[in-house]
């Protein structure tokens, strides 16, 4: 089985249950996106949700995957970046918990926050103090992060420092690692196209969008969307919401539908889906059930507040995933 090293911006989510969208008027934070805020703006907003129900997880797109890996049993480590502060232990703590390795800075800024507001139709809006999270700099990956590892999972967000980008992408490729990157936010994509297109052409292996992502990408319409983007790496993935995903490689095209939920809070879906697909892959399975496997993270992920579930829900995901993989 394959061994994955993540890499991305080390932030502790607060979930946040808004009665009202309101809210996200008054600080402008588009609906469904992830918004770049100051300590300022980041302390005002949760000032004024204090009332909400909130609770607090380790964080960070490429966190959340490499966290859920390490729940399904597959050997990850994690690369990043937070402050000496009770916000950084508790990151950090809540990372090696779930048996993540984990390679992290510590700086003299505040650890990194997600104020995650969740709407009542269960759609996620993000404001982000990167905080300690955005001072990782090229120069703190050491290549001995990488030896133990067979691929470097990347989220998108980390294109605003392409330089560490590209640094990561070449010590992976010196070490005969595959890159996989999420492209993270349609924002970011729209802002950072050209970068974008740069790394994933000349590195990236595998390549996971959603729709929006993908269109911002491409300009096109997923199944449009699809075949472009296969046409810069080996894999690539389109996650449609409620009607599952699309996987290409060469000329193999793969629709996989979604498993029956509640859906309650679709934070960490994304996240999870690349969980669920890259421990399909790194056991060897076929594409079909890589993609199978995402649905069914992504699927159990939003019955819940956040992008952590309880123990005796990964028990009962890691038996039946593991059934399937002996029956494949």
């Amino acid at each position: 089985m394959k061994r994955i090293v993540g890499i991305g911006n080390a932030l502790v989510d607060v979930m946040t249950l808004i009665d009202s969208d309101n809210i996200l008027g008054k600080f402008s934070l588009p609906k469904g996106s992830m918004q770049l805020v100051d300590a300022e703006k980041s302390a005002l907003i949760k000032s004024e949700t204090i009332n909400f129900k909130r609770n607090l997880a380790s964080g960070g797109s490429a966190a959340n995957t490499i966290h859920g890996l390490a729940m399904l049993g597959l050997k990850s480590g994690f690369i990043g970046s937070i402050g000496k502060d009770d916000i950084g232990d508790f990151f950090e703590n809540d990372m090696k918990m779930a048996g993540v390795k984990t390679f992290l800075t510590r700086r003299n800024s505040i650890t990194g926050t997600a104020v995650a507001l969740i709407s009542k139709d269960s759609e996620r809006t993000f404001a982000t103090h990167l905080g300690a999270a955005v001072e990782l700099s090229a120069e703190d990956l050491h290549p001995h992060y990488f030896k133990e590892y067979d691929i470097l999972y990347m989220e998108g967000y980390l294109i605003l420092n392409k330089p560490l980008v590209e640094r990561a992408c070449i010590i992976a490729k010196e070490n005969n690692m595959k890159i996989a990157l999420d492209l993270a936010s349609y924002n970011v994509v729209e802002s950072k196209l050209q970068d974008f297109q740069y790394i994933v052409d000349k590195y990236v292996d595998i390549i996971f969008a959603n729709e929006e992502e993908a269109k911002a990408f491409t300009g096109l319409s997923p199944d449009e969307a699809l075949r472009v983007l296969s046409g810069f790496c080996d894999i690539a993935v389109i996650k449609v919401g409620s009607d599952g995903s699309m996987v290409k490689r060469g000329n193999e095209i793969i629709k996989i539908g979604t498993i029956p939920v509640n859906c309650v809070d679709t934070t960490g879906a994304g996240d999870l889906y690349a969980s669920g697909f890259l421990y399909g892959y790194s056991s060897g399975l076929p594409l079909e059930e890589c993609g199978r496997f995402g649905s069914v993270l992504a699927g159990h992920v939003i019955e819940i507040v956040g992008a952590r579930m309880d123990e005796h829900r990964w028990k009962k995901i890691v038996k039946s995933l593991k059934k399937e993989i002996d029956n494949v």
